[in-house]
């Protein structure tokens, strides 16, 4: 192992529009705790209640008195996408002395590190939201802006799916669509009588159009059960990920590499085979020899093991660290690491 590795951590966070995940880790790989907190999005919420919300998590975090949490701050947040994004929330973290040193990704970057043991691919992330990074073996990165409607995100992941579940089955009800089984299952999934009941409560506000994020499982079980519509919908989302990743891959000339393509999030996790497939089959199509994988871990891991690498701490602490921090451990949702008598707290001495 090298560098300084007495004491040191890693606060690591994959902050999202529904769910932030943080974990701080001991520089040999030691989970010292965990814990989930409420979406960070500054898109959504505003720079100061994005840090409102992230506080909420440092709080569930054992801090030495006095001392930053950490030595390295990992930040891989949904809605980094320009510049003046990393600088914004960048000053506004430099203010919370949560850590000595700040590093700040798109949250894209935590899924690729999370992935792909070389640190190069491409990875879509996709849960309210949809992006993707790619990154070449030279380092070389291919980034997209993700700012909604003006910067082309047409189909943009699990928020996109419930609003256009809900439109659908609208149509489907006063005629100008096709019938469709979403018309039964949406009304059915908030206790409201049709889908019109839904639009109102959604437009009067008694439903936020943000929790439409919630229909996603609705429309991958009305797909699978052969509904048509709800099918289409599906194959959109499919084929709007591949056009992310040929698009990386064109840029980036790695079409005729063994590309690692990972995929994180959880639309992923549907167990929606034919969604996976059908992406499969499309990246397949312009990188042939491309290795696609759905993310097993949780994208907070790919953001500590970022971590440890600005730590100089070599591939053993990682592998350490992957053992124990995973779904598993992050859907527990409990402050705490992975058994009670598995706490590490760093002595005043050694704290960062």
């Amino acid at each position: 192992m090298t560098g300084d590795t007495t004491g040191t951590a890693v606060l690591a966070v994959d902050g999202g529009n529904s769910k932030t995940d943080l974990a701080l880790v001991a520089s040999d790989g030691t989970l010292v705790a965990a814990a989930r907190g409420p979406g960070c999005s500054h898109q959504r919420l505003g720079l100061d209640g994005a840090v409102r919300a992230l506080r909420e998590g440092f709080a569930a975090l054992p801090a030495p008195a006095d001392r930053p949490l950490a030595r390295v701050g990992v930040f891989c947040l949904a809605g980094i996408d320009l510049p003046v994004d990393a600088g914004r929330i960048g000053a506004a973290l430099r203010a919370e002395r949560v850590a000595g040193t700040l590093v700040l990704h798109n949250d894209t970057r935590a899924v690729l590190w999370a992935g792909s043991p070389a640190r190069w691919g491409v990875a879509v992330a996709a849960g309210t939201g949809l992006n993707c990074v790619g990154v070449a073996p030279d380092g070389r990165e291919v980034r997209f802006p993700a700012l909604g409607q003006i910067s082309g995100d047409w189909v943009a992941g699990g928020r996109w799916l419930g609003v256009r579940a809900l439109g659908q089955a609208v149509r489907a009800r006063d005629g100008r669509g096709p019938r469709t089984a979403l018309e039964h299952a949406v009304p059915a999934y908030y206790g409201l009588p049709d889908p019109m009941a839904v639009a109102e409560a959604v437009y009067l506000g008694r439903i936020e159009e943000r929790q439409l994020l919630e229909l996603a499982p609705t429309v991958f079980r009305v797909a699978a059960a052969g509904d048509r519509i709800a099918r289409a919908l599906i194959e959109a989302l499919a084929g709007e990920v591949v056009t992310y990743v040929a698009a990386a891959v064109r840029r980036l000339g790695l079409s005729d590499r063994e590309l690692p393509v990972i995929l994180g999030g959880g639309l992923f996790r549907s167990g929606d085979t034919g969604f996976v497939e059908r992406i499969r089959r499309g990246v397949l199509a312009v990188a042939p020899r491309a290795r696609l994988r759905v993310l097993p871990a949780p994208p907070v891991l790919g953001a500590a093991l970022l971590g440890l690498a600005e730590l100089g701490v070599d591939a053993a602490a990682g592998e350490k660290l992957a053992g124990t921090l995973t779904q598993e451990r992050m859907a527990d949702g409990s402050p705490g690491p992975v058994r009670p008598a598995d706490r590490v707290r760093l002595p005043a001495a050694e704290a960062p």
